[in-house]
């Protein structure tokens, strides 16, 4: 299993993450190449981000060259969903659709845990789009917060974050918790020790969820062998 995994942000230090992520997930017999879409913003934040993304997206695709059986995008505006399908035969899922999936199969509520206010907004649109928003138990975001560099969002911003999914998990009663955005990638390895509930990745949810369209395994078979493996 071959897979392609586009970062819709130019940020290099994001998608080191993203990579990083993707290649703890990677099992024998898969490769997974991780690159970001050229002329792309830094990060994707507003609405004009996603639109100046999704251009970048499908041309970084279209001058992709090298055979693949699956393509990621990594943001959690699923950005280029549709354009990018609409591009190519191989299946493509986006890591937002991926973790709600991921989610709903662990249980009828779930939260979302990310680093910024102003990515409440569409992080619930995107799980209305895909019909998780009644699971969407709660939203908690990290006030306040600045940095220099995307890529160390998830380290400047790992106390809080962890704070944030252990009052999630203590008084929300859901049965996992999504860590929205991006440049989260791999964080939820490292915090969920820490916290009594799963914790969903979007990059090793989206590669789970092209196992399950590649070979035929189930996502609950998945998702079981994961919380088995955390």
């Amino acid at each position: 299993m071959k897979l392609l995994i586009i970062n819709p942000n130019s940020s290099a230090s994001v998608t080191a993450r993203i990579n990083a992520a993707a290649q703890a997930a990677c099992q024998p017999g898969e490769a997974i190449t991780t690159i970001r879409a050229t002329d792309a913003p830094d990060l994707i934040v507003t609405p004009e981000d996603a639109q100046a993304a999704e251009r970048a997206v499908t041309q970084t695709l279209s001058a992709w060259r090298q055979p693949v059986d699956g393509v990621i995008l990594a943001s959690f505006g699923d950005t280029g969903l549709d354009a990018v399908r609409a591009l190519t035969r191989v299946p493509v899922v986006g890591i937002a659709q991926s973790a709600y999936a991921m989610a709903s199969v662990l249980g009828p509520r779930m939260s979302i845990v990310s680093f910024a206010p102003t990515m409440a907004e569409a992080l619930r649109k995107t799980a209305l789009g895909y019909g998780h928003g009644n699971r969407v138990a709660a939203m908690h975001m990290v006030e306040g917060a600045s940095w220099d560099d995307p890529g160390e969002i998830q380290h400047q911003l790992a106390p809080q974050l962890l704070a944030l999914c252990r009052k999630s998990a203590r008084e929300d009663q859901v049965n996992s918790i999504v860590l929205g955005g991006g440049p989260l990638a791999g964080l939820a390895a490292r915090l969920q020790s820490q916290v009594n509930v799963p914790l969903i990745d979007g990059t090793t949810a989206a590669i789970a969820t092209l196992r399950v369209a590649l070979t035929g395994t189930s996502l609950a078979e998945l998702t079981r062998d994961r919380m088995v493996q955390t």
